[in-house]
């Protein structure tokens, strides 16, 4: 897993580059959250392939127990992926509601990710 640091405007913002799943539970979440942190970035981009599948089955409770993770330390996080092929209306409202507030957002591309964590800093 490489950690790029993006400087937009006075945010800084790290983006996950890696092609394995790199947050499987909570703990890795917060070991990514903490690197991320100590590297003086408090908005992380990820992508959907870097999330255990299980996380967009809300029944498992994954996403409930990361998403806390990025809540309690105040730190933004964008997943970038295509949700349209999910069909759960559990988790299409998950994710509208996400993106109504703001500090977890759903996103298709590296643009809007940007986007959405400057919109939000602001």
């Amino acid at each position: 897993m490489k950690i790029k640091i993006i400087h937009l405007e006075d945010i800084l913002i790290a983006e996950i580059q890696s092609e394995e799943i790199e947050i499987r539970n909570a703990q890795d979440a917060l070991d990514i959250l903490a690197n991320c942190s100590y590297q003086g970035a408090y908005c992380i981009i990820i992508r959907e392939h870097n999330i255990i599948p299980g996380f967009f089955d809300l029944k498992t409770g994954i996403a409930g127990d990361v998403l806390q993770k990025f809540s309690t330390y105040n730190v933004r996080l964008a997943i970038i992926g295509d949700f349209s092929k999910y069909t759960s209306k559990s988790l299409y409202d998950f994710i509208s509601e996400s993106n109504r507030v703001g500090r977890i957002n759903f996103v298709d591309s590296l643009e809007h990710a940007k986007e959405a964590l400057l919109k939000f800093e602001k």
